[in-house]
């Protein structure tokens, strides 16, 4: 990212550092800069928009910390000099997003993802839908390239409903292989088949490999996680419409 700028490059950053600072509930710093110069804004186009921030805050989900840089960007040439910068078209960005175990929790009880959760989650079980509905999850990052997860579920089968408490361990996904799940223990009494494992290990290989998040037009995919003792460091690619706005939040299907 630049250190120095042009003064057209330092107008409009400012500008767009104002718009997406409201797209955030709280900002504790933010910091924008635009490649670009009068000639190319003049013609509606940027090189890239580069954000560094730290202690984002929107919906409730908070971002320790946040690196990203987009390609090239076609805006509104009229609207881009007097600062108001829109999307002509839509914009892709790789980001660098740190999260701490607190702030991972935290997202867990939004509304969001509590919304996303209580739908279920429908695993296929030798031709018989299953269903399992958290309700209560927990996130733990106890040492590098570990994920636990402890929680309890409630999971609906043949009309018939039951609770799972269980621990888990994950191993995050890389660049070249997926998450992998090391162990899964249940609780004294509740225990699962092989086959309910492997629907499961299934379900979260389809939910980790597809862009299934979207926040107000823009669409992440997780392409590797980095995990060190309590901190989470994801490597995304961003597609974006728009810039975001704080007031809305949704999954997508």
């Amino acid at each position: 990212m630049q250190t120095e700028q042009n003064l057209e490059g330092t107008l409009v950053s400012k500008a767009i550092e104002t718009s997406v600072g409201l797209a955030f509930d709280n900002v504790e710093e933010i910091d924008v800069d635009i490649q670009t110069d009068i000639l190319k804004l003049l013609q509606g186009q940027v090189d890239g928009v580069g954000v560094q921030g730290q202690g984002l805050e929107m919906q409730g989900v908070r971002i320790q910390e946040l690196q990203l840089q987009t390609d090239t960007v076609s805006v509104n040439p009229l609207n881009a000099v007097f600062g108001k910068v829109e999307f002509d078209q839509p914009v892709n960005a790789n980001a660098r997003v740190v999260l701490t175990e607190d702030d991972l929790n935290r997202a867990m009880t939004t509304d969001w993802v509590r919304n996303f959760l209580k739908k279920g989650l429908a695993l296929n079980l030798n031709g018989e839908d299953v269903t399992f509905k958290p309700q209560l999850i927990r996130i733990h990052l106890p040492e590098p390239n570990k994920i636990k997860v402890v929680g309890k579920i409630l999971l609906e089968q043949g009309g018939a409903t039951r609770p799972l408490t269980f621990q888990s361990i994950f191993c995050p996904r890389t660049e070249t292989s997926p998450i992998i799940l090391e162990s899964f223990v249940c609780a004294e009494n509740e225990g699962v088949t092989l086959d309910f494992v492997t629907a499961f290990i299934q379900k979260i290989k389809e939910l980790t490999q597809a862009p299934h998040l979207e926040i107000d037009g823009t669409a992440f995919r997780v392409k590797k996680m980095e995990v060190e003792k309590g901190t989470m460091t994801l490597i995304v690619q961003v597609h974006l419409r728009k810039i975001p706005s704080s007031n809305k939040v949704e999954s997508c299907n």
